[in-house]
């Protein structure tokens, strides 16, 4: 494993207790070689990952590379600057893993460079989706909103005399995506249709997701779903002000075609079924002008294949 990939990997250790802030690693390795520390941003408030990394090498950070998975930040704010932190140790090198698309933040790769320190910025995709949710939140000012629908393979979301239309697998997966949003959405005609509770049951979940309902309304009496009737750049405006960074997108297919005319879809999860339905409605509806989509990948579930692309890359 890179020193690159191992500083995405301690990130991960931080997810669910960084929020807002994006989840960060780092690691100092000495002129030979030897991975001298590591650190990740642990909790928000706290010290970032590089500081925790060359606090932990001591001496040793002097003329070592440091690893890490975002840019080290450049402004005071409610901890000191990170560049600073670096410059302090005596780092040789520094190797990005991606920018900081934070104005307020960024700009500790030129601060680096300007002291002479040797600066790489990697721009790794996986580093970049690593924070797509915080990404796309802090430079949009709006969550980072992710399709997900079911489809027989004749892209028809209901199956004639089936409640389901993919298998346990698949939709044990979809409580999971749940359990990692901070919001879940589907359109009305969902809800009256449906009844949808949206939240995210038979998994570890360390807390439940907001769950709205977009469009003009009334609710149906009992639904305890979050009615948005506005419009969809001002809802998710005033959503991405409340703190929600990433949005499941669930249906029907009337609000995804609104989502996707409006360039409001990040990322595409299509579960595919082995089922030709014949009948009912197909997963989008008519699109002005054809879509290209990005960083395509498959993989089975079960007996259902998940389908993965990027509309919009973080």
């Amino acid at each position: 494993m890179t020193p690159l990939a191992r500083a995405l990997e301690l990130a991960e250790r931080g997810r669910g207790t960084t929020y807002p802030n994006p989840i960060v690693g780092a690691v100092v390795v000495a002129p030979g070689g030897e991975v001298v520390s590591e650190g990740w941003h642990e909790r928000c408030g706290e010290s970032h990952a590089e500081v925790l990394a060359l606090v932990a090498a001591g001496e040793r950070a002097a003329g070592s590379t440091l690893y890490v998975s975002l840019e080290p930040c450049a402004h005071h704010g409610t901890t000191p600057p990170c560049a600073d932190a670096v410059l302090a140790a005596g780092v040789a090198k520094v190797v990005v893993g991606s920018l900081d698309p934070n104005p307020e933040a960024a700009g500790g790769v030129a601060r680096l460079r300007a002291a002479g320190v040797e600066v790489e910025v990697v721009d790794s995709f996986e580093a970049r989706q690593q924070n797509e949710a915080w990404r796309t939140w802090i430079s949009l000012g709006r969550p980072f909103v992710t399709y997900k629908v079911a489809a027989t393979l004749d892209g028809r979301v209901t199956v004639p005399g089936s409640r389901w239309v993919t298998g346990e697998e698949a939709r044990r997966l979809v409580h999971e995506l749940r359990a990692q949003v901070d919001a879940v959405a589907v359109g009305m005609g969902t809800v009256h249709a449906d009844a949808p509770r949206l939240d995210a049951r038979g998994v570890d979940a360390a807390r439940q997701p907001r769950r709205l309902a977009f469009g003009s309304g009334p609710l149906p009496q009992g639904s305890d779903l979050e009615l948005r009737a506005g419009g969809l750049q001002e809802e998710l405006a005033a959503l991405a002000a409340d703190g929600v960074q990433s949005l499941l997108l669930e249906g029907g297919p009337t609000l995804a075609t609104a989502f996707f005319e409006a360039g409001l879809v990040d990322r595409l999860l299509v579960f595919v079924a082995p089922t030709l339905s014949g009948a009912g409605p197909h997963l989008i509806g008519q699109l002005a002008a054809p879509l290209p989509l990005t960083r395509l990948a498959v993989r089975p579930l079960g007996s259902d294949v998940l389908v993965e692309a990027y509309v919009n890359e973080p």
